[in-house]
This record gives structure tokens, C-alpha cells and sequence, in this order.
């Protein structure tokens, strides 16, 4: 019996067809309820008015400390952590020695020698493993995201994260605060009051327009968020709470692809001892592949941070972090690059009419607002015969009136061009729980500007969003 994803691995004979038929069901964005209003008015607020994102619960917490801290992050992620001082955050990217990215996590100095990261397992895995097998003079911490299915289990973490974001949000932060809040900058960190309390915030945003995060101990959660809906309410500002269903279309607008497959499933040394210390019950030995591109070469399905557009944030200074050599090879190359794929509305209506003709074989469903059915996702994007690109995350945006869709093309694919997307799996569709029987379809789709959102495009001081890779 296996015990390790290496075990998976070694007795499968194909980790891509593991992955293709996984049986882990749809991706949940746990504890939060999938609406407040409705996904549709809770879009538009976070374009319109003003919105309050409960981030609490999806996202895993590793906090690093001790004199190597420093080294021991700079080391392990591309970044450079030449001009990360006390109270700023950057977007922290780990890749292989082979250069394919593992994941990411917005990392927060919080003292000289502590920081904290939050985002998906498999950075925070990563980490862990990092300061496990090395000579770190490091304390390593981790707080797992809230389980997916509770079934009526309390449900406890070290800290509540909300985000405040809309053009009405600094009336509400105004009111919280007693006073005008400071100007902090983009990714910087201040504090500001709640009520009685005094709560750390960091300028980000995560839908175009700008806003405030903020987090502090779990016990105060709800003291934090009555106190906010109540400033909303005493400023006459609609404040609407973001569900489940929302909160996970807001990336198709600001442009960030949240769950690229982590490149980890080959390579040997140091690649081979982190699946075997990788359990059976991982993130990346239970996740799922869905969509239209079949390889029998899992490599097919990794990225790098020049494709993605996190080439500007590599540390080449640096004297050594895990990927450099690869890096520099990859440097200047013939990546691929990101893109926002639009989705012709055509198309999308003649999918969704397959499903109303009873006795005829159907398309594969386009759910609403989020179609992803996967932990990540491949859809085959062609040129003609050829295979030009890769959609890796999908939404429909009523802001828009359309479905986008985050993926990578080849570098000669231009601004403008429309492609076709192949829709819905080959041979009737995987083992996947989260897949009917369905039939493969060809949907077209015009490559378009990542962020697609023009608030996000011309709002946003200098990031990943504004840089091209």
C-alpha cells in the first residue's frame, strides 16, 4: 500500500493518469457559504461599491523565525530579499532545481527574523520540507487551511483574514479607524483600529480595485467583523459579503493564475526525497488534472515563473537559491506567456444548449460562476492543427458579461488573435467524481489582456498584474 506520493508514483506507471481520476471531487473553498446575496450582486459590489472578503479559512499559514530566517526564505523562494524591510509583503514564488514552479504565497515580514506565509499547500509543503532536510537554524510552524468538509467540527485557526475592497471602502475605513487611515503603499503593512482593537493591514487587492487586508487572532473574529459591518452601515455605504462562489471568480478579472500543477512529480535527488516525504493524503499526491490536454509526460503540464510573469521578481544577486542555474538557462528564451482568454458567448450558449436536448449527447457543463472541475486545470488551446497554448483557470465575470478563462500561450500568439479552446474531456471524460459523460466541443476564444479588468490594468501600482514577464 502506498504511503507516499514516490510510492504512488513508482506503482501507478503514470502519475498523469492518477491525477486525471482523482477521485478528491470539486475544489471547496470551505466554511464560508457559497452566497450572502447572490454571486451575481456580490461581483458587481467588488466593482461598484464595496466588498468584505472572509479569507480565513482557505488558505494554510507557515510562519518561519530564528537568526536564518531570512536566509533560510531567500534561499527557498526566487524573490529578493534585498529591500524587504519590517512591514512590507511580497508575492513569494518557490520553483525546483529544474525551475518549474511549485506554488506561491504572499510572505509578511513581521520582525527582523519572523515572517509569515499564506497561501496554497503545496508552497507551504515545500517550506516545511526545506527547513526539515536542511541545516537551518529555523523554527517552522503551520496552521493547515480549515477542513474542506467539516461535518459540524469546530473549526479553530490562528488568525482571521478579511480583505475590504471597492471604491466606497475608505468610507468604511475612515469610520473603523476614528480618523483617515495612513497611506500605505501597495504591498506595504500599517496599522489601523477596529473598534478597540489595533490590527495589522496590508494595501492589496484582489478583483482590480485596491484595498485593505487585515488579519489578527482568531478569538476576535467576530468582534472584527460585526465592527466593520456596522461602520458600513453608520456611513450608509453598501457593504456586501463575498460567498464562496464569488470569491473564487475574482482572479479571471486581476489576472492571477492561483493552481498551476506544482512541478514536483520528477527529477531525482532532492525532487525524489520530497515525494517520499510527501504522504499519500497531500495536497499533490490527491489532487486532480482536469481538462482537454492528455500527456503521458506530467512535465507538460508545469510552468515557469517567466510564464507566469514573475520573471522581474527573481533575486539574480542573490548567491545561490534552489533554481537559479535552471533560471538562467530559461532566461531569455522562448517562454510562454500569460494571457486572458474571452470566451465566445456563441459557443459558451451552445454548449449550455446540449444540456436541454433530452436523448442527444451533451458538452461537458459549464458551472456558474467558477467551470473548473479539477485541482488544476489544462484545456488544449489551438491554432489550426497546432497546440499554441494552455487554459489554467476559468470564470464567468457578470462585471464582463462573459467567461474568461487565465492561461499561457506561445510567445509568437498575439493581443487579438482568436483561437479555439477544446472543451470538455476525450473519451467521454475521466473517473473524475466531479465528471459526466459528456463529448468534446470546440469553443473560441480571443486572447485579451492580462489583467482583463481595466481597473486592475491602470490602478495597480507595479506588480505581476502591470509587468509583462
Amino acid at each position: 500500500m502506498a504511503s507516499s506520493l514516490e510510492d504512488m508514483i513508482q506503482s501507478s506507471g503514470n502519475i498523469v493518469d492518477v491525477l486525471r481520476n482523482s477521485k478528491i471531487g470539486m475544489y471547496v473553498y470551505p466554511v464560508v457559504a457559497p452566497e450572502f446575496t447572490n454571486w451575481r450582486s456580490e461581483q458587481a459590489a467588488w466593482r461598484n461599491s464595496v466588498v468584505l472578503y472572509d479569507q480565513t479559512h482557505h488558505m494554510d499559514e507557515v510562519t518561519v523565525e530564528g537568526p536564518d530566517a531570512e536566509a533560510f526564505l531567500a534561499h527557498v523562494g526566487i524573490n529578493d530579499f534585498s529591500n524587504f524591510s519590517l512591514n512590507r509583503a511580497k508575492h513569494f514564488v518557490p520553483v525546483t532545481p529544474a525551475g518549474h514552479v511549485i506554488g506561491d504565497h504572499i510572505i509578511f515580514r513581521l520582525a527582523q527574523d519572523k515572517f509569515l506565509t499564506v497561501g496554497r499547500a503545496p508552497t507551504s509543503n515545500w517550506i516545511m520540507f526545506q527547513a526539515a532536510i536542511g541545516k537551518w537554524n529555523v523554527k517552522v510552524s503551520h496552521d493547515p487551511r480549515s477542513d474542506s468538509r467539516p461535518d459540524g467540527k469546530a473549526i479553530y485557526r490562528t488568525h482571521y483574514r478579511f480583505q475590504i475592497q471597492g471604491p466606497d471602502a475608505d468610507k468604511i475605513f475612515e469610520k473603523i479607524n476614528g480618523g483617515p487611515v495612513p497611506d500605505v503603499k501597495f504591498f506595504h503593512v500599517d496599522t489601523i483600529n477596529i473598534g478597540t482593537r489595533r490590527v495589522q493591514a496590508l494595501r492589496h487587492g484582489m478583483a482590480g480595485a485596491p484595498g485593505l487586508e487585515i488579519w489578527g487572532p482568531y478569538a476576535d473574529k467576530s468582534y472584527i467583523q460585526s465592527t466593520i459591518e456596522q461602520a458600513a452601515r453608520d456611513v450608509g455605504v453598501d457593504l456586501h459579503k463575498v460567498g464562496a462562489r464569488a470569491y473564487s471568480t475574482n482572479t479571471v478579472e486581476s489576472g492571477w493564475i492561483p493552481s498551476p500543477l506544482p512541478g514536483i512529480y520528477t527529477g531525482d535527488g532532492m525532487m525524489k526525497d520530497y515525494r517520499q516525504w510527501l504522504k499519500e493524503d497531500s495536497y499533490e499526491a490527491a489532487g486532480s488534472i482536469g481538462g482537454s490536454f492528455v500527456s503521458d509526460n506530467v512535465e507538460d503540464y508545469y510552468t515557469n515563473p517567466f510564464e507566469l510573469g514573475y520573471g522581474f521578481y527573481i533575486g539574480w544577486k542573490k548567491d545561490d537559491f534552489i533554481g537559479k542555474d535552471a533560471l538562467t538557462k530559461m532566461k531569455g528564451g522562448k517562454n510562454r506567456k500569460k494571457v486572458t482568454f474571452e470566451w465566445n458567448a456563441d459557443d459558451v450558449m451552445k454548449v449550455i444548449e446540449s444540456s436541454f436536448r433530452p436523448g442527444e449527447e451533451n458538452y461537458k457543463w459549464i458551472d456558474f460562476p467558477q467551470p473548473n472541475y479539477a485541482s488544476s486545470t489544462a484545456d488544449m488551446v489551438m491554432q489550426g492543427d497546432k497546440m499554441v497554448g494552455m487554459s489554467m483557470f476559468n470564470g464567468y465575470s457578470f462585471n464582463e458579461r462573459c467567461m474568461l478563462s487565465l492561461g499561457v500561450v506561445d510567445d509568437s500568439v498575439e493581443e487579438g488573435d482568436v483561437l479555439e479552446m477544446v472543451w470538455g474531456e476525450p473519451d467521454g471524460g475521466s473517473a473524475k467524481t466531479s465528471v459526466e459523460p459528456h463529448k468534446q466541443t470546440t469553443i473560441r476564444v480571443r486572447v485579451s489582456p492580462t489583467p482583463y479588468s481595466t481597473e486592475a490594468r491602470t490602478n495597480y501600482a507595479d506588480s505581476w498584474r502591470t509587468k509583462g514577464s
